[in-house]
């Protein structure tokens, strides 16, 4: 057909659909996905370095004698190392992870080290999963990394519920690196279906920080859990841009020639919308940190500066052409960025002067307007027609208190849509049965009380 008429028709198209997509892969900064995006306050992101140095250190041979600690150590006291298990513990299932007692900011810490390419048995957790494989209240989860989450609840309730019943003021806080991201965001939603058996610890004390975060749910799940799981990235960071399968990682990387074609043609063909009605697509979890320290034809690195945000598009789709890709997801360079926007966020506005009672209200005011940020994203993925979204109910809902308890790690089912459902339909047939017992028509067709109910009254 091009020959005949002369016009080369499908070389052009093959050629703008190459050059938008060269336009969209080269000149796409690490921060073009957050420029619209709120400053975090020093508050919420202070936990971010100390999750990341705990991290740390679990490679670690001895903490009392480290040989890899950060500037400032690791601020940790040995003594409070509730339990720590390494690969001769774990056999591969799940990275090397270790449990905290922090008492002086009140919280029982399980932290989980990022992957060991070394290890056989982390590429298994990682290629565990296909599109779809895996439904779990109401989306779409990474199989591996739930299963993975499950082996350590195994291990590891009794000793956490312990702890909660021991301290019933401290939080509940899981941080993991890149696989262990994985892993600690599963972990939280696992506990946060099932608090009963972790002595009903309640909603509010459970987080979770996920460090150059793997994408291990679908959508809805990621906007539902923003106000438990909380994402941090470092600008250019590859891994929260790309699918989890290994394979998909390295090709991300190293952008083989032969791939070439058809990552151009999808990505100049598949519009975002479509892929946001995907409801097997997994992304980042909760909400998101965004730690931009260098820009777009510029030199040099600035000041990091720390934006926040529970998107729901735009949540990292393009992967960065960058020098940085691979360094900015070491867990070294988020523990010194972090700490220096944190120590530069401290310098502005020195929240540690201010008096406890202003700082509680600022805590509190901080508090609202994460929940009013949840609520909006909520409302968006309804707007974009999300699947398996729902915004929540402008006068309250019962769902947390209601369906606690009722879910193990590994069920199949979709809480969220299926559970909603079916209490609406007992709770319409318990009513319709209370009607029929108290009410009957009499000889005019108007309801009055059964006779039997009234003389029993009298």
């Amino acid at each position: 057909m091009s020959l005949a008429c002369g016009i080369p028709l499908l070389e052009c198209v093959y050629c703008l659909a190459c050059a938008r997509w060269a336009w969209k892969r080269c000149l796409h900064s690490g921060s073009h996905d957050s420029d619209t995006w709120g400053l975090a306050s020093p508050e919420e992101f202070e936990p971010v370095p100390r999750m990341c140095r705990f991290i740390m250190a679990n490679y670690e041979l001895d903490i009392s004698n480290p040989q890899f600690a950060p500037p400032g150590g690791y601020q940790m006291d040995p003594n409070n190392i509730i339990t720590r298990k390494s690969y001769k513990d774990t056999k591969g299932r799940v990275t090397p992870y270790l449990i905290y007692l922090d008492h002086e900011h009140s919280d029982i810490v399980l932290a989980l080290r990022g992957l060991n390419l070394a290890i056989e048995g982390e590429y298994a957790v990682l290629m565990d999963n296909r599109l779809g494989k895996r439904k779990f209240d109401g989306g779409y989860v990474h199989n591996g990394l739930l299963r993975a989450a499950g082996w350590v609840l195994d291990r590891e309730c009794d000793i956490l519920k312990d702890l909660i019943q021991k301290y019933p003021s401290y939080n509940l806080t899981f941080a993991g690196h890149s696989l262990g991201s994985g892993i600690a965001a599963m972990l939280a939603i696992v506990v946060v279906l099932n608090r009963g058996k972790l002595g009903n610890v309640d909603r509010k004390r459970i987080r979770c920080y996920a460090l150059a975060p793997a994408r291990c749910m679908s959508l809805n799940l990621a906007v539902r859990y923003a106000d438990v799981i909380n994402s941090v990235v470092l600008q250019d960071d590859f891994l929260p841009r790309t699918a989890t399968p290994l394979e998909d990682i390295f090709k991300s990387i190293l952008c083989l020639p032969c791939l070439l074609c058809l990552r151009c043609l999808r990505d100049t063909c598949i519009p975002e919308d479509v892929l946001l009605r995907d409801p097997r697509r997994l992304y980042a979890p909760g909400r998101v940190y965004h730690i931009v320290e260098r820009k777009l034809f510029r030199c040099g690195k600035y000041p990091p500066v720390v934006k926040t945000a529970v998107p729901v598009d735009g949540r990292f789709e393009h992967i960065i052409m960058s020098c940085n890709a691979t360094k900015d997801h070491a867990i070294i360079s988020i523990q010194r960025e972090a700490q220096l926007a944190l120590d530069l966020m401290l310098d502005r506005e020195p929240v540690m002067s201010i008096p406890t009672k202003q700082k509680m209200e600022r805590q509190e005011t901080l508090r609202r307007e994460h929940v009013e940020e949840h609520k909006a994203a909520l409302r968006r993925a309804v707007t974009l027609s999300v699947p398996d979204s729902e915004a929540l109910s402008e006068y309250g809902t019962f769902d947390d208190s209601s369906n606690d308890g009722s879910h193990h790690e590994q069920s199949n089912s979709s809480f969220r849509s299926n559970s909603s459902e079916s209490s609406r339909n007992r709770q319409r047939i318990s009513w319709a049965e209370l009607i029929d017992r108290i009410f009957e028509k009499d000889e005019s067709g108007h309801m009055v009380v059964r006779k039997s109910l009234s003389q029993n009254n009298s």
